[in-house]
């Protein structure tokens, strides 16, 4: 991007030395592959010195603030493909933590932004609580009221259980994202897997996360913890195996369904959705996991969907062919133990959270954001 910024001299005729003050002409031209815009400033003028204009990456900073990041914050904005379906974009930071790379296992380097009501995040929580990280990594979690910013850290939105961002004191997860990448072009989403010492994101995809979080840290926690492996070697081709449809079908598939935007998207995507809820119904039953007689990386994947489906996903995203505690009781029995009997579950999961943030967050399905009462309860006891 070419920055031009015209001036002219304070007096007439003056000369053009570093002592010199300059005020800007009135326009500043913006020279892009699109073409030239102008972006008119106040009547007034504006002094600056020429020691000022060295600083190019200040003056480009000042410039690029003027882009919409509404497109990147509001999912109202998300664009669906010609046939009306929805697409979820690739996250944008995939850095690893190893010894010997980039970013190292250490203790008190790297915290992790979070939202109870965004299953992906959600997945790390679960994780990190599995591996007793929470030492280790601390974590801050965002509002739940995601609006044309995007997600808001509680000093904006005062929601119960909202933090402040204790590192930066930013308003909204946006802040970090431009802070890592003042050029960045995705999407603001949470999980962020932020390292304190270059003050930049590791990751944001999730499921690279938790295989982080699995792994990386082994050598600074007690050996009990150390040795649970959620994706253990002699069961990684099942388990790949596994999210590959479990993954497009019923995890985004539920997104798929409630972003749709005509008939046809809409019912091939519902459609999808209980096919594959047929599938691992069958999977599941006589058995505690999906994956051998184990927790892996799939029983979470797949749980932190199926915890929102009946308070959510019924309505929401009329994913309504069927209720779980009432259609899949295999699905069901899986879900309750996982949530009554492993408190990485539990502890992970806020219905106020989930609840408020998609009904809230999504007027464009639901303009009045009136957040339902039921069901009742969100999860039954065993």
């Amino acid at each position: 991007m070419l920055l031009t910024i015209r001036l002219r001299p304070c007096r007439p005729h003056a000369l053009w030395a570093p002592s010199v003050l300059y005020h800007l002409s009135g326009t500043w031209s913006l020279r892009t592959g699109a073409g030239i815009r102008y972006l008119r400033l106040p009547s007034r003028s504006t002094v600056i010195t020429t020691s000022a204009l060295s600083s190019t990456n200040t003056l480009l900073r000042t410039m690029t603030t003027a882009k919409d990041l509404t497109l990147q914050s509001d999912i109202a904005k998300m664009k669906t493909e010609p046939d009306g379906s929805f697409k979820r974009l690739d996250a944008s930071f995939r850095n690893t933590i190893e010894k010997g790379g980039r970013f190292e296992p250490e203790l008190d380097r790297y915290h992790l932004y979070v939202s109870y009501a965004c299953p992906w995040a959600t997945r790390t929580l679960i994780v990190r609580k599995l591996k007793g990280l929470e030492d280790i990594i601390p974590v801050t979690v965002v509002s739940p009221r995601m609006g044309t910013q995007g997600w808001p850290f509680g000093n904006v939105d005062q929601f119960p259980g909202a933090d402040a961002d204790p590192l930066y004191k930013s308003e909204h997860v946006k802040d970090l994202y431009v802070k890592a990448d003042p050029d960045y072009g995705g999407r603001f989403t949470v999980p962020v897997l932020w390292d304190k010492k270059t003050h930049t994101i590791v990751n944001n995809e999730s499921s690279e996360i938790i295989r982080v979080l699995n792994t990386a840290f082994n050598d600074l926690i007690p050996a009990e913890k150390a040795g649970i492996d959620l994706y253990p070697a002699n069961f990684r081709a099942q388990i790949d195996e596994v999210n590959e449809w479990i993954y497009p079908n019923i995890n985004n598939g539920v997104y798929r369904a409630g972003f749709a935007t005509t008939q046809a998207a809409y019912q091939k995507a519902v459609l999808e959705v209980f096919e594959a809820l047929d599938k691992v119904e069958k999977l599941l039953v006589g058995k505690e996991y999906l994956i051998g007689d184990r927790l892996t990386e799939a029983d979470i994947r797949l749980w932190v969907t199926i915890i929102r489906f009946d308070p959510v996903y019924v309505g929401h995203f009329k994913c309504n062919v069927r209720t779980i505690r009432d259609g899949y009781p295999a699905i069901h029995a899986w879900l309750q133990k996982l949530y009554w009997n492993n408190d990485a579950f539990k502890s992970s999961t806020d219905f106020d959270h989930i609840k408020t943030h998609y009904y809230w967050s999504h007027p464009s399905i639901n303009p009045t954001r009136v957040v339902p009462v039921g069901p009742t309860p969100n999860i039954r006891p065993l």
